[in-house]
């Protein structure tokens, strides 16, 4: 078994202005983070447009902190780098436990629940058509802090019989995406990656799903304990109040292949307990 990491173009650190301006930052600007997901280019895209709806909905300046680590996501937000940050929930129970960074409203998926699934899926032309028969191979995880690319698969191959140890080598791409191209070079025998992703390159035929988990809670907004009870309260009601495939669509850009494409609601906190008691087993939550 071995363990191996790619090489990466370092994106850290970079700040992203939705409104066009690049070096007005007014001083109560808010600075919102995310969980890398599709790519840098394409989350971008996709997050702009809507921190200008948030900034229509509560008059407040907002500018992207754009992060490519995971973990760099939780620290930032967890030391007040940034004020919001879109995150899945493992990166959340794993900034809850570090920094009590707190969550405001759950992503709601297009079934209209608040949960999504992993889906482990290899090449189209592949011969494997079995998790059992991952044993030995090699196979392509997303980033070490990714609840659907990383906790889930792992617990859907240990349901199988499969732990790391039994894997010929394993992989943390970093991103989804990343794991996809890592599958369908060939470099990999088979990923875990998000289920809107998946599902949508299935039905292509690119791609050939060899399972779908079970549901887990879904990616979530969270928020650093510094910020004033007034901003808080702002930012859930315009996220509560966010239509994106009714009324806010057509200033939208691909928000349908978010974890989020039908909005916001309350967090479902017992939901919750299910990944921290995935994450402890793992060794991923040290509380």
């Amino acid at each position: 078994m071995k363990e191996e990491t790619p090489k990466k173009v370092s994106l850290t650190k970079k700040t992203v202005e939705p409104s066009g301006a690049v070096d007005s930052t007014p001083p109560d600007t808010l600075w919102f983070g995310f969980d890398l997901r599709l790519g840098p280019k394409e989350d971008v895209r996709i997050y702009l447009p809507f921190l200008k709806y948030l900034e229509a909905a509560t008059g407040r300046h907002f500018r992207i902190k754009f992060s490519e680590k995971y973990e760099d996501t939780v620290e930032d937000l967890g030391k007040g780098v940034t004020h919001f940050a879109a995150v899945g929930t493992l990166s959340y129970v794993i900034g809850e436990a570090r920094y009590g960074i707190r969550y405001l409203v759950s992503g709601v998926n297009k079934e209209g629940d608040t949960t999504y699934n992993s889906i482990i899926f290899t090449a189209p032309n592949s011969k494997v058509h079995d998790l059992k028969e991952l044993k030995g191979k090699c196979f392509a995880f997303g980033a070490r802090m990714s609840t659907q690319g990383h906790l889930i698969p792992r617990k859907m191959l240990q349901d199988e019989g499969i732990t790391l140890n039994d894997l010929g080598k394993y992989i943390y791409t970093g991103s989804h995406l990343d794991t996809l191209k890592m599958v369908l070079n060939g470099e990999c025998d088979a990923g875990g990656i998000q289920d809107a992703l998946a599902k949508r390159l299935s039905l292509e035929g690119k791609i050939k799903i060899l399972k779908i988990s079970e549901p887990y809670p879904s990616s979530l907004i969270a928020y650093n304990n510094s910020v004033d009870s007034k901003t808080v309260e702002a930012v859930r009601s315009a996220l509560l109040a966010f239509e994106p495939m009714g009324r806010h669509k057509a200033v939208l850009e691909d928000w349908d292949k978010t974890e989020m494409p039908f909005g916001f609601t309350k967090v479902n906190e017992l939901e919750m307990e299910k990944v921290k008691a995935l994450a402890r087993k793992y060794g991923l939550l040290k509380e």
